[in-house]
């Protein structure tokens, strides 16, 4: 009775080896610097809960004139925030916003990545 041996050949094994290499060599520089991407989305996320903040605000404050604050400058947003503050370092661009539903463009920076994202507020006494 003769015993059949089975397994992979060494070419088998190096052509494997070869196709992951390939493969590494493809897909790792597509994952080496996310850190840029994930600062830009950090401040897209703070900018979108800064246009919400202020919507629900003036929401609020033209329902009732004492729930909510009056928002006559961007910067005011910032403490509209579940929070009370911006995170750590990000600031917001100093410009006015004229009072009774006018809509003006602000924009919020991200710290130490030159990243910024604009979102809307609207100004209410």
């Amino acid at each position: 009775m003769k015993v059949r041996q089975s397994g992979f050949t060494l070419i088998e094994l190096v052509m494997v080896i070869v196709l992951i290499g390939v493969l590494a060599a493809i897909a790792i520089p597509k994952f080496v610097d996310l850190s840029g991407d994930a600062k830009a989305a950090a401040v897209e996320g703070v900018a979108g809960a800064l246009s919400s903040a202020a919507a629900i605000n003036y929401a609020a404050r033209k329902a009732n004139s004492s729930n909510g604050a009056a928002v006559d400058n961007c910067q005011d947003v910032g403490t509209l925030l579940q929070a009370g503050a911006l995170p750590a370092d990000y600031s917001i661009t100093s410009a006015a916003i004229t009072a009774d539903a006018t809509k003006t463009d602000c924009v919020v920076i991200a710290p130490a990545s030159a990243a910024s994202a604009a979102f809307t507020a609207t100004g209410i006494n």
